[in-house]
């Protein structure tokens, strides 16, 4: 904790900004492609964002202030999409194809996931972090990890694949399990690491078989809805 919300809150967003930027960046060189970006953005703003809860004090404030930084973000990529601010680093980072309108989509369901868990449970509750790193870890090394190794496609999702859904499990699990960790270590989650460890492998389950399903574009949204719900059976 530093000590002082409002230094937090910049440090926070100061790091958000930087690691979008950046993958805009390369995305927009061409060094690496619109979809890559998106995904690595995906995989790595929620545990920034998440471990940055660390340096806010427990007032009650707080977590309107942390909310701030996927707030302000999402309403960027609210401007962006509807083409009210020319980003064209931005759409090539967070969209397949390059069209703007992408953004309102995916990218914009992800952010207000992140405002919306933020404020309901904050970080004294692992019911958001789990969820969250579902959603980076998980989606995120699905589409990586789906479409770069060969594998079986699902029976009932023919655009999904077997190492997919497995990356889905293995990822949010993962990274779950490091984040929750780190939490534990800092006092601000109780008790051992272990009790923690059976309700994030049956929500990292879930979350994989929610993947899974033949829905298109609204993965951001189905998938941390299911593991809040699982992560209140859990951890109430």
């Amino acid at each position: 904790m530093i000590g002082n919300d409002w230094v937090a809150l910049g440090l926070t967003l100061g790091l958000a900004i930087i690691w979008l930027r950046f993958n805009d960046f390369l995305a927009f060189r061409g060094w690496i492609s619109g979809q890559l970006s998106r995904k690595i953005i995906h995989l790595g703003t929620g545990p920034i964002f998440v471990l940055c809860w660390l340096f806010f004090s427990d007032a009650g404030f707080a977590r309107w202030l942390a909310a701030l930084v996927p707030g302000a973000i999402t309403m960027q990529f609210v401007l962006v999409g509807a083409g009210i601010i020319q980003d064209e680093q931005a759409v090539r980072a967070m969209s397949r194809t390059g069209d703007r309108r992408e953004v309102l989509r995916g990218p914009l369901l992800y952010g207000m996931v992140f405002v919306v868990l933020t404020l309901l449970f904050w970080k004294n509750s692992p019911v958001a972090i789990v969820a969250l790193m579902l959603l980076c870890g998980g989606d995120g090394l699905a589409d990586i990890v789906g479409k770069r190794l060969p594998s079986a496609t699902l029976p009932w999702s023919p655009r999904k694949t077997l190492l997919g859904s497995l990356g889905v499990f293995f990822g949010g699990a993962i990274l779950s399990i490091l984040v929750v960790s780190l939490f534990v270590g800092q006092n601000v989650l109780h008790g051992p690491l272990i009790k923690y460890l059976p309700g994030i492998f049956v929500i990292s389950f879930a979350g994989m078989v929610v993947e899974s399903l033949p829905w298109k574009d609204i993965d951001n949204l189905t998938v941390p809805v299911v593991a809040t719900l699982l992560g209140l059976l859990f951890w109430g």
